[in-house]
C-alpha cells in the first residue's frame, strides 16, 4: 500500500496510506491537530489546492513501500495533470513534463488544436508523459481530466470528442485510445517513428543540440581552489560537474566561458609560506615547526627543494615573500596539471589578489558605502544583508582590535561585479555545499550595489563532498597530499573515464560514494563500462559487416521490425534532444548520466535479441538504421560528459 509522507501547517510531520489516488483529488489531515496538510515531504509529486492535493509525479517521488503495484490502468507515470492554483512544486512537475515530451512537439499543437476547438482556453498547453507500461502506447495526456471541470464535461466523454477532434496524420499517430479515468494513450505511425530516426542519423554529431540561449554570454565558475596544495577528489567532482553543465549549455546554444577564480591571497596562503619556509629551514640543518594551521603533506617538502635548488641566494629561507610567489605558482602549475589529466580546460584564470592589486575591493566598499546601505559598529563595517533575506548583518570590515581587515565576501562581491562588468548577464557557480552560507551574502552584496543586477546573480549549483571506498573501507589519505585522497589519486587509479561518470552519476546535492572496486571492473555491474561496452558493441556491427555507417540506406521500413525491445529503443533515442534541453535548464548533468545507462541497457536487450546482418533486406537495413541512430546517441552523450566512446573493448 502505497504510503506519503505530509506536513501540516502547524508544522506536525505524518504519514497517510492510499490504495490509490490514480488521477483524484485528495485530503491528509493531520492526527495531531486535525489540520490538512499543506504539503507533501520529500517529493515534487503533489500540488495542493482548496482543501487537499492531486497528483502529479506518481511513483517518481512520492514514498512507497517496497512491493507496491503499479497502477493497473493506461494511466501515465503523471496521472493528475495541471490546474491553475497548483503551488511551485506542481508548476515544476508540470514544466518538467513538457520538456520530457519536447520530442512530441507535432502531437502536442494538435491537441491543443483540437482542445481550442472544443472551448479550451487559448494558451492550453497540454502535457505528455511515457505511459509506465509500453503496452499502453508511445505518449499519454491527462488533458480531458483537466478540462472536464472548465467545460462542464465527464473526463471520458471529452477524451472521445477530443480524439474524434484530432488530425491524426498532422499529429503523427497511428491510433489514440481512452484508459481509465480519462487519460489518452497514443501510438505514434511507424511513418513518425522512421522519420525521427532518419533525422536523428541525419544530424550525426549535431542530435540534441538546440539554440535555446541563443549565443548569449555565460560564465560557469568552477573548482577555484585554493592553491595550497594538490586538488581533492571534492575538487575533482566539482571539476566534473562545471565541465559538464558547461557542455550542457554549450548544447543549447550559450556562448559559455569556463573560469578558474584562485583564491591565492588570504591567511591560507600565508600558512603556505610559511609551511615550505620550515621546510626549507629544516633541509639547512634546523629543526621542523611547521606553524599552526599549516600544511604537512609530502608535496610541501617537494616544493622546498625545488626553491632551494632555484634559489641559492636563500637556502635559509629568509624571503617570505619570494617563498610565496613560489609556492604559488608551483601549486598553482600542479593544479593545471591534475585539470590537463581530467580533459577540462578553462577559458579564464582569475586572480584573487589581482583585486587588491587593481583596487577592485576597495572600489567594492566605496560603493557599497555609497549606497546608504553600511553601517559602523563597534568598530567595524556591516552591510545591511538583512534587507536581502540574511538572518544578520554581516560584518565587511574588521575592526582594529581584530586587524581591520575585509572578511571573505567581500572580495566575492567584488569579483562578481567584475562578471556583470565583463558582460555576462548570466553566471553560475559550481561550489560545494559548504559554501551554502556564501550565496545570501553575495548575492546581498550584489543587489546593494544597485546596479540593475538579478536578485537571484549569480545561480549556484552545490554539490556535497565524496567518500572513497577500497575494499570495503574507508580511504582517507594520499601519500603526497597526506590528509586527503587528489583526484590524480583516482585517475591514476580507475582512469579518466570512470572518475568523471562516477562523479556524475548522482544528483549533485546528493552525497557520493566512490567505489573504486567497481570503478576498475569490468563487468555490467561498473556503468561506465556498461555504457561504453553498448557502444562498442554497436560498432561491432558495422566493422563486422565491413559496412561504412556513413553509407547505410535511410529510406527503410520500420514496420518490419516488431520486437518490443525495438520500439523501446527508438523512443528512447527521440527522448534524447528532450532530455539535453531539461538536464541543461535545471543544470544537472547526472539526468545525461542516467539516461545513458538505461538507454545502453536497451541497446543490450536488443542486441542479443534482435540479428542484425543476414536477415532478409529489409529487416537488416531498418536494424542497421537503428543501430547506427543509438550509436550516435550514445557517443553523443559519453561526449558531452567528457566520457569517450570506444569502438571496441
Amino acid at each position: 500500500m502505497p504510503t506519503y509522507e505530509f506536513r501540516c501547517p502547524q508544522g506536525h510531520e505524518f504519514e497517510k496510506f492510499y490504495r490509490t489516488i490514480s488521477g483524484a483529488e485528495g485530503q491528509a489531515r493531520c492526527p495531531e491537530c486535525g489540520e490538512l496538510a499543506e504539503r507533501m515531504m520529500s517529493a515534487t509529486g503533489f500540488a495542493f489546492k482548496g482543501s487537499g492535493f492531486y497528483l502529479t509525479d506518481y511513483g517518481k517521488n512520492a514514498h512507497r513501500d517496497k512491493g507496491t503495484p503499479e497502477p493497473k490502468s493506461g494511466a501515465p507515470a503523471g496521472e493528475g495533470g495541471a490546474s491553475e492554483g497548483g503551488k511551485a512544486g506542481g508548476r515544476a512537475a508540470e514544466e518538467e513534463l513538457r520538456r520530457v515530451s519536447a520530442g512530441a512537439e507535432a502531437l502536442r499543437a494538435e491537441l491543443a488544436r483540437a482542445a481550442r476547438t472544443l472551448g479550451a482556453p487559448a494558451d492550453i498547453a497540454p502535457l505528455l508523459e511515457r505511459p509506465r507500461d509500453p503496452a499502453f502506447g508511445d505518449w499519454a495526456t491527462n488533458l480531458a481530466m483537466v478540462l472536464s471541470k472548465a467545460l462542464g464535461q465527464k473526463p471520458r466523454e471529452l477524451a472521445q470528442k477530443l480524439i474524434d477532434a484530432l488530425d491524426m496524420r498532422a499529429a503523427g499517430l497511428a491510433s489514440a485510445e481512452i484508459a481509465g479515468p480519462g487519460f489518452i494513450n497514443f501510438r505514434l505511425s511507424a511513418d513518425t517513428v522512421a522519420n525521427g530516426i532518419t533525422a536523428l542519423v541525419d544530424a550525426g554529431a549535431q542530435y540534441g543540440r538546440s539554440n535555446a540561449g541563443a549565443g548569449r554570454p555565460v560564465v560557469v565558475e568552477f573548482v577555484s581552489a585554493n592553491p595550497t596544495g594538490p586538488l581533492h577528489v571534492g575538487h575533482g567532482r566539482q571539476a566534473a560537474l562545471g565541465d559538464a553543465i558547461s557542455a550542457l549549455l554549450e548544447w543549447t546554444g550559450w556562448e559559455v566561458s569556463r573560469e578558474f577564480y584562485y583564491n591565492d591571497a588570504g591567511a591560507q596562503i600565508e600558512n603556505l609560506a610559511k609551511s615550505v619556509q620550515a621546510r626549507v629551514r629544516e633541509l639547512a640543518g634546523g629543526s621542523l615547526q611547521i606553524p599552526e594551521g599549516g600544511y604537512h603533506g609530502a608535496y610541501i617538502a617537494e616544493i622546498a627543494e625545488r626553491y632551494v635548488a632555484e634559489h641559492l641566494q636563500d637556502a635559509a629561507g629568509d624571503d617570505l615573500d619570494a617563498l610565496r610567489r613560489f609556492a604559488v605558482q608551483a601549486l598553482r602549475g600542479e593544479q593545471d596539471r591534475d585539470m590537463q589529466a581530467f580533459g577540462v580546460a578553462f577559458d579564464t584564470y582569475y586572480l584573487e589578489s589581482s583585486l587588491y592589486d587593481d583596487g577592485r575591493v576597495e572600489k567594492t566598499v566605496r560603493e557599497l558605502v555609497a549606497s546608504g546601505k553600511t553601517y559602523e559598529k563597534d568598530g567595524a563595517l556591516f552591510l545591511c544583508t538583512t534587507e536581502y533575506g540574511d538572518d544578520q548583518d554581516r560584518v565587511m570590515r574588521k575592526s582594529a582590535e581584530k586587524g581591520s581587515g575585509y572578511t571573505y565576501f567581500v572580495p566575492d562581491v567584488a569579483y562578481h561585479e567584475t562578471k556583470w562588468e565583463r558582460g555576462f548577464r548570466r553566471a553560475i557557480n559550481v561550489q560545494g555545499a559548504d559554501h551554502h552560507s556564501t550565496v545570501t551574502r553575495v548575492r546581498a552584496g550584489l543587489q546593494a550595489l544597485d546596479l540593475g543586477i538579478p536578485k537571484d546573480y549569480p545561480e549556484y549549483a552545490l554539490h556535497q563532498m565524496v567518500t572513497v571506498m577500497k575494499g570495503g573501507e574507508e580511504v582517507k589519505l594520499s601519500k603526497r597530499a597526506g590528509s586527503y585522497v587528489t583526484v590524480r589519486d583516482l585517475i591514476d587509479e580507475v582512469g579518466r573515464d570512470a572518475v568523471r561518470y562516477f562523479f556524475l552519476m548522482r544528483k549533485g546535492d546528493s552525497q557520493l560514494s566512490f567505489d573504486v572496486d567497481l570503478a576498475r571492473s569490468q563487468s555490467e555491474e561498473n556503468p561506465v563500462y556498461y555504457i561504453q561496452m553498448a557502444h562498442a558493441r554497436l560498432s561491432g556491427i558495422f566493422r563486422v559487416g565491413g559496412i561504412d555507417p556513413a553509407t547505410i540506406a535511410r529510406d527503410v521500413d520500420f514496420s518490419v521490425l516488431s520486437l518490443q525491445e525495438e520500439s523501446e529503443l527508438m523512443k528512447a533515442l527521440l527522448d534524447f534532444p528532450a532530455l539535453v534541453a531539461g538536464a541543461a535548464e535545471a543544470l544537472e548533468p547526472h539526468r545525461v548520466a542516467t539516461y545513458l545507462h538505461d538507454t545502453a541497457g536497451k541497446i543490450h536487450l536488443w542486441y542479443h535479441k534482435a540479428h542484425v546482418l543476414n536477415e532478409p533486406e529489409p529487416i537488416t537495413r531498418a536494424r542497421l538504421l537503428l543501430a547506427r541512430a543509438a550509436q550516435i546517441v550514445i557517443r553523443n552523450g559519453l561526449t558531452m560528459l567528457g566520457i569517450s566512446a570506444p569502438d571496441r573493448m
